[in-house]
């Protein structure tokens, strides 16, 4: 039932000249549900009927009042604000008939339908070691993958491997002078890395060594592009060992993609978006090199070609969102990269606008802040990166010693522990807005009583003990949750009702009004694209069930037992749906 809309359609008698659709949009939910469950504040009618807002809300409260709605318990008018409280034995209802007809897919829409979302995130790049610096992209970007997915859109998830650049002409001319195949295959990433970090060691050696080996990687590249068979067996052998490293986070992570073109995918592209460039008049050249200038849009030239033919990373991405247009058809196309990439996504945008594409609007730079680390700002060139298989075994090997401290005797404990560790530092990343720097402390992540990962996860756990206390679950799998009838009959829908009767004291009240909240919590991270609202609601629905577990005795052996057994699992079910959007595993036992 949508609250909002039906105390809307109780008013709009009384404000004959506003629409129905603007009364419903004006109704606020206060904190504090003694001042009511909904509220319209009166303010801005005071001006058109020339009076005082609490006067006005009197007036409606009057009007309204005579005549309640079985849903609706009473309505006060204090100061400016008509506070509208629900009968609550309905309210829970209402929700638990929500949550129960659908468990799995309560919460979800079908706003979306027809329309593609592309989200292009993570993107390492090849032959550098999978860091804790793409922590951001990968988890925000996968957050909201899973939320524009539940919102009913085709949501397109694209890693754009760097693949492909100066880089790769730097490796090559290394692994000519030093490499040793055999050896790479065996030490992967860590071998292909040293031979980077020794590259620029000996270019430190002497201007002349220096400008030897940038010559010479400089030249690779540019034969590269023109085809050069030896330069790109040896380039496709190196992604190939980098790809099989990344897969084995993406798989500790839970996340792959539709899409892995990375930048090389578009080589005997550019020429094609630089000739349209060239013909619609935008390129000036500067010093040799090829831009477009941006001097009017407040914005440095945006280089296209540099002065030896090079392309660059705007040319690529001109091309590939030209693309990528061409192949979906995108209502939004997403780039989940660090603010310190703003002025590239703008420059970039804004030419693609220049060329004439009327979709440049649809697309945005999801940008987020720095991930903030004791060991200091990283930096491949000198070898200095924190793994990201480093940091996901660390948060393990943590979570598995406060486990076997607290729960000595849990079953499969060193599965739970990579779901919690790796977990929190999910949930860490996005607990806060994206634009926020992430603080990194290991105490305050794997805390099971702050506002963490690990007591969200733990509140699951805790939901489905009483629940498998119950006979409800058994110990190792869950009843098909469709198959209402596995639940002793008392989810089926006839008698809800009676027990709803047995939910209205304040605890319980406040989980079914965050359960009643969830759809449009998610509809509101993807509007503003920001996961974290998502972290907030899990953190706040925990409270609350926390707050009732402790307060009211679940397994009573009569019908209050059904009852609040009943508004567990709808706990339970909303939790788990929540994390899972974040990309966090829910488990059943902590």
């Amino acid at each position: 039932m949508n609250y909002k809309q039906s105390i809307a359609t109780q008013l709009s008698p009384h404000l004959p000249n506003i629409a129905i659709e603007e009364i419903a949009a004006a109704i606020e939910q206060p904190a504090d549900p003694k001042m009511g469950h909904f509220a319209y504040p009166c303010f801005k009618l005071a001006k058109t009927l020339r009076k005082a807002p609490p006067v006005i809300a009197a007036e409606l409260a009057a009007a309204t009042a005579a005549a309640l709605p079985p849903w609706l318990q009473a309505i006060e008018p204090v100061g400016g604000y008509l506070n509208f409280y629900l009968t609550r034995s309905h309210f829970a209802e209402t929700v638990l008939q929500a949550v129960l007809h659908q468990p799995l897919e309560y919460g979800n829409s079908n706003i979306g339908a027809g329309k593609v979302v592309l989200i292009d995130y993570s993107s390492p790049n090849i032959a550098k070691h999978f860091h804790v610096g793409h922590l951001g992209t990968t988890v925000i970007g996968r957050a909201l993958y899973n939320i524009f997915k539940f919102q009913g859109y085709e949501t397109i998830g694209i890693n754009y491997l760097g693949d492909w650049g100066t880089s790769f002409g730097k490796l090559l001319t290394a692994y000519l002078k030093w490499g040793d195949k055999a050896e790479i295959e065996q030490t992967g990433l860590v071998g292909l890395t040293s031979l980077y970090v020794r590259f620029h060691e000996e270019s430190e050696k002497s201007p002349e060594m220096a400008e030897e080996l940038e010559s010479t990687a400089r030249n690779w590249v540019v034969k590269m592009e023109n085809g050069d068979e030896q330069g790109l067996e040896i380039w496709r052998w190196i992604c190939n060992v980098s790809m099989q490293e990344y897969q084995k986070i993406y798989q500790r992570l839970g996340i792959s993609f539709e899409s892995y073109r990375g930048e090389s995918y578009y080589n005997d592209k550019m020429t094609a978006s630089v000739d349209e460039l060239r013909s619609k008049n935008l390129l000036t050249e500067s010093e040799g090199a090829l831009v477009v200038e941006l001097e009017d849009h407040k914005m440095p030239p945006c280089l296209i070609v540099r002065r030896d033919g090079g392309t660059l990373y705007a040319t690529r991405d001109i091309t590939a969102a030209i693309d990528r247009h061409k192949t979906y058809n995108f209502h939004k196309s997403l780039y989940v990269t660090g603010t310190e990439q703003k002025l590239h996504f703008s420059q970039f945008f804004k030419v693609l606008e220049l060329m004439g594409y009327s979709w440049a609007k649809d697309m945005l730079h999801i940008n987020y802040g720095l991930f903030i680390f004791d060991a200091g700002k990283m930096s491949t060139r000198k070898g200095q990166v924190i793994k990201m298989a480093n940091l996901l075994d660390e948060a393990t090997a943590k979570t598995l010693d406060i486990i076997q401290e607290k729960s000595p005797n849990l079953e499969n404990k060193a599965e739970v522990a990579e779901q919690v560790g790796i977990g929190a530092i999910i949930f860490n990343q996005m607990y806060n807005s994206r634009i926020k720097d992430a603080i990194f402390s290991w105490e305050r992540m794997l805390n099971f009583e702050g506002e963490t990962g690990p007591y969200v996860q733990y509140s699951h756990a805790r939901a489905c003990s009483v629940l498998e206390k119950a006979g409800l679950l058994d110990k190792d799998t869950e009843p098909n949750p469709q198959n209402l009838a596995n639940y002793q009959n008392f989810y089926l829908p006839a008698k809800i009702p009676q027990y709803a009767e047995l939910l209205t004291d304040d605890e319980s009240f406040e989980i079914l009004r965050l359960i009643y909240n969830f759809p449009e919590k998610i509809a509101e991270a993807a509007e503003k694209y920001e996961p974290f609202i998502i972290s907030r609601f899990l953190v706040a629905l925990a409270q609350a069930f926390n707050k009732f577990y402790n307060t009211h005795q679940v397994l009573t052996g009569d019908e209050v037992q059904v009852a609040r057994l009943t508004l567990v699992f709808a706990a339970k079910t909303v939790i788990a749906s929540g994390l899972a959007l974040l990309g966090i595993a829910a488990p059943k036992k902590m």
